[in-house]
C-alpha cells in the first residue's frame, strides 16, 4: 500500500511523470457534501507548472476530471475517482539519461528496489505525482472548513539564505501569499528570494527553501497517541513529499535551547475553553491538538536535476559526465505551497473523522 495514505479519509494515487495521466481514488468522503470540479481546480491551478518565470517550462493545464462518487453536485459517500491528463510530456528529453542515475535523484534507488525505473521524468518520484494528493486534499479542505471552520495557509518562509520577517500567522491569508510569484507575503524578502531563484536558474543550478504552514480553528482533541500523534502524522505527510529533508513543529529545534520555564505555555480562559498565553507547543500537546493554532515548517532541498555538467557514473559503473536535460524547477518551494496545504488537510480530515467515531 505504498501509494495509499490515511485510515478513514483514505487516498490512493496513481500515475507517472510522463505517462498518459495521473490521479487519485479518495475513499471515506462523507456523503451529501456539495462538491464540484471547480472546488478542486482551485488548488490544482496553484500547483500547476508553467505558471511563472520561477518554475519549470513544462506547461500543463492540469484540468481535473471527476470519474465517480459525485451526482448532482453532491458526494455519494462512495469512492471519488479523479484524473488529470498529461498533455505536455516529453519523454524523449530523457533518452540520453536513461542509463545514468542522476546524482541525488531517485533513479538509482528505484532501480535497486524494483529492478526497473521510469526512464523519463522520475516516474513516481516526480512532483507530478502530487497532483493526486492536491486533488484529494482540496476535498479534505472543503470538508474541514464547512464542518469546523478550519483554515490552512502555507507560505514560503525562506529560499537559500533569505528568510521572512514579521509574518503574523494568525491573520495571514492565501490572497497575501499569492500576491507575488514567490508566494512570500514579506515583500522585501520576496524580492531577494526571487533574485536567488533566477540566479540559480541562469547558472543551470538549483536552490532549496522552507515552507511554513499554520492551521487555525482546530478543535482540541485531534490526534491518536501514541503512534499516530498529530505531529507524527503531519511529519509523515510532509516527509512523504518529494525533495523534503526536514520537519519541525512549534518551537522546533530552537526550543531545545530554551529553559522549561520559558518554553512552557501557561493556560488561561479563552471564552468557553482553556487556551494558552504562548504557543511554543505549536498547538499540539501529548500528540493531541489543544485548540491553539497548529504551525510547522518543512525544509525542501535544492532540486536534484540541474543543467550543469556533473561527474558521475552510469548504471554499469563507467565514468561519465551528465548535463541533465528536461524541464525542471530551479526551486520547488513556490509550487509546494498548495501541496503542503492539501497534505495537511488530508491529515486533519482523517483525524477529525476518527475523533467523530470516538464521540
Amino acid at each position: 500500500m505504498s501509494s495509499s495514505f490515511g485510515r478513514i479519509f483514505r487516498i490512493s494515487t496513481f500515475g507517472e511523470s510522463h505517462c498518459a495521466g495521473v490521479g487519485v481514488v479518495v475513499d471515506g468522503v462523507p456523503p451529501r457534501m456539495s462538491l464540484s470540479a471547480a472546488d478542486i481546480q482551485i488548488q490544482l491551478d496553484r500547483r500547476r507548472p508553467g505558471g511563472n518565470k520561477l518554475g519549470t517550462e513544462r506547461n500543463e493545464a492540469d484540468q481535473v476530471q471527476i470519474l465517480s462518487g459525485i451526482e448532482n453536485g453532491l458526494t455519494l459517500g462512495t469512492p471519488i475517482g479523479m484524473l488529470v491528463k498529461n498533455k505536455d510530456q516529453r519523454p524523449g528529453d530523457y533518452g540520453s539519461m536513461s542509463q545514468i542515475p542522476r546524482p541525488s535523484h531517485a533513479d538509482y534507488t528505484y532501480q535497486q528496489k524494483y529492478g526497473i525505473h521510469a526512464s523519463s521524468g522520475g516516474g513516481r518520484s516526480s512532483a507530478r505525482e502530487t497532483i493526486g494528493r492536491v486533488a484529494a486534499g482540496a476535498i479534505a479542505e472543503k470538508y474541514l472548513y464547512e464542518e469546523y471552520g478550519i483554515e490552512i495557509v502555507a507560505w514560503v518562509s525562506s529560499v537559500g539564505d533569505y528568510d521572512t520577517n514579521n509574518i503574523d500567522m494568525e491573520i495571514i491569508t492565501r490572497a497575501e501569499v499569492d500576491a507575488n510569484e514567490i508566494r512570500c507575503p514579506d515583500t522585501q524578502a520576496a524580492e531577494k528570494m526571487t533574485g536567488e531563484i533566477i540566479a540559480a536558474r541562469e547558472a543551470k543550478d538549483s536552490v532549496g527553501g522552507v515552507v511554513s504552514c499554520v492551521c487555525r480553528n482546530l478543535p482540541a482533541g485531534l490526534g491518536e497517541p501514541v503512534f499516530d500523534r498529530l505531529e507524527a502524522k503531519l511529519a509523515h505527510a510532509m516527509l512523504s513529499l518529494p525533495a523534503t529533508k526536514g520537519f519541525e513543529i512549534g518551537s522546533g529545534f530552537s526550543g531545545s535551547r530554551m529553559r522549561g520555564s520559558l518554553h512552557n505555555d501557561p493556560f488561561i480562559q479563552k471564552g468557553d475553553r482553556l487556551g494558552t498565553t504562548t504557543n511554543y507547543s505549536g498547538g499540539v500537546q501529548g500528540g493531541i491538538s489543544n485548540g491553539e493554532s497548529v504551525y510547522f515548517r518543512v525544509a525542501f532541498k535544492p532540486p536534484a536535476t540541474i543543467g550543469q555538467e556533473q561527474q558521475t557514473v552510469d548504471f554499469s559503473g563507467n565514468a561519465t559526465i551528465l548535463a541533465a536535460k528536461g524541464r525542471h524547477d530551479p526551486c520547488v518551494v513556490p509550487r509546494a505551497i498548495p501541496i503542503v496545504e492539501t497534505m495537511t488537510a488530508l491529515v486533519l480530515a482523517d483525524l477529525a473523522l476518527i475523533q467523530k467515531i470516538r464521540n
